[in-house]
């Protein structure tokens, strides 16, 4: 092991409940069903497969333009809350996990759907803290295609063999372990069966 790929959402900050917010703004606006259960089905897609989701739940017809427009004015929703992040809503344990691991020489990089990546790295203290930032703006597909996290072995310069990835969703884990990567979990992920491990057992052999 020479690096390890932390998706952002879940494991490094968590916004989960912000994206809910702001889809939700959406969806009130226009008469779409759409509640908690619905957003858990949101994690670790990209906007675009965000909203063919979310447009499952009803029967009216949305042109192209009008699903830019629509995930523009979510993208709009959630950059307004997400301005209040700080380095305190780091989640628990990270910034020792993180500094663990730059002493003891791995490389460390974000592998991210979200094109917000950088921005929320920015806000909470992290943005030149990654020695490589693979997110929404470098990729076309998004987890549980391995794009995000090849890219980002790229980046580092390290073979995917040699990089293991910390992720909290089912498709993040499958995304990984079709990259070659050992794949370690947190949160919902501790289900997936792909799993090596959790986030405790990869601490553990540090």
């Amino acid at each position: 092991m020479k690096a390890v790929i932390f998706d952002l959402d879940g494991v490094i900050v968590s916004t989960d409940h912000l994206h809910y917010l702001a889809w939700k703004k959406i969806t009130d606006q226009e008469h779409i069903p759409f509640n908690e259960e619905v957003n858990h089905l949101l994690r670790g897609l990209s906007r675009e497969a965000s909203l063919e989701v979310i447009l499952k739940q009803t029967e009216k017809s949305y042109t192209v333009e009008e699903k830019k427009d629509l995930i523009m004015l979510k993208n709009q929703h959630y950059l307004e809350s997400i301005a209040s992040l700080s380095p305190d809503d780091l989640l628990e344990g990270i910034p020792e996990l993180l500094g663990l691991l730059k002493d003891k020489g791995y490389k460390v990089a974000i592998g991210s759907s979200s094109k917000n990546a950088p921005y929320i790295l920015k806000q909470i203290g992290l943005l030149d803290f990654f020695d490589a930032i693979s997110d929404g703006n470098h990729i076309i597909h998004s987890k549980p295609d391995p794009e995000v996290f090849l890219k980002a072995a790229e980046m580092l310069g390290v073979s995917p063999e040699a990089c293991v990835v910390v992720e909290d969703a089912k498709v993040g884990i499958e995304a990984a372990k079709k990259a070659g990567m050992k794949a370690y979990a947190v949160g919902d992920a501790l289900n997936s069966e792909l799993k090596d491990g959790s986030l405790l057992d990869l601490m553990l052999i540090l």
